[in-house]
């Protein structure tokens, strides 16, 4: 506090130099206060940024494999799609499309044939029908039930008189391998798996009938 003995000046001048110095002790409180929060601010900014621009690059990558052929796909276009409640004769084994049942095969695993009817309406819902020959080696059956084991929207079944070792179908789309370990399979689900050339994508795969 000023001396009673100061001058009327002197008591001024210390006043005075007494709030220079809160009004500097006050300057380092704001600026700690708000320099750290906009480094902080700053910080989550830069971290969504990344985040942001991470999963955009992420999402264009997707977009340019869905955009990438799979080597060794067949095409199939402008397949009828009307449900019926007799049996139908496909013209491939297994069916890529076509005339089918009016409930879907549930989207799973099964060890034993399904009615192709049926799973033909879960390939219009957008499902990919992952079938093998009923002679397949255990160990790749094994491999296959792996792959779909982690998935939705996927239907795994042997398949009665299948030619090829492996097949993966979607609506229109078919893809026969020789073998489990084909790479070309992961490539394949990933790409057409409720894929937009279903006339249905997005309908459910549930609820249906097992087999």
């Amino acid at each position: 506090m000023p001396s009673p003995r100061m001058s009327a000046e002197d008591r001024k001048a210390l006043v005075k130099a007494m709030r220079a110095k809160q009004r500097a002790a006050d300057g380092r409180k704001a600026w700690l206060i708000y320099g750290t929060g906009g480094v902080v601010v700053a910080s989550i900014i830069a971290a969504t940024a990344f985040v942001v621009v991470g999963e955009v690059q992420k999402q264009e990558t997707a977009k340019a494999e869905a955009a990438r052929p799979v080597e060794g796909v067949q095409d199939f276009p402008d397949q009828s799609r009307n449900h019926i409640s007799g049996p139908v004769s496909y013209p491939r084994n297994p069916p890529t499309g076509g005339d089918h049942a009016p409930v879907w095969t549930n989207c799973g695993i099964y060890t034993a044939p399904v009615e192709p009817t049926r799973a033909v309406h879960s390939l219009e819902h957008g499902a990919v029908w992952l079938s093998y020959r009923q002679d397949l080696p255990k160990d790749q059956v094994a491999e296959l039930t792996s792959l779909a084991g982690a998935q939705d929207y996927l239907l795994l079944s042997p398949v009665t008189d299948q030619a090829s070792p492996v097949t993966a179908t979607a609506w229109g789309k078919q893809l026969s391998v020789d073998s489990s370990s084909d790479e070309r399979i992961a490539t394949f689900i990933k790409k057409y798996r409720q894929s937009p050339q279903a006339p249905e994508p997005g309908a459910v795969c549930t609820g249906g009938v097992d087999g």
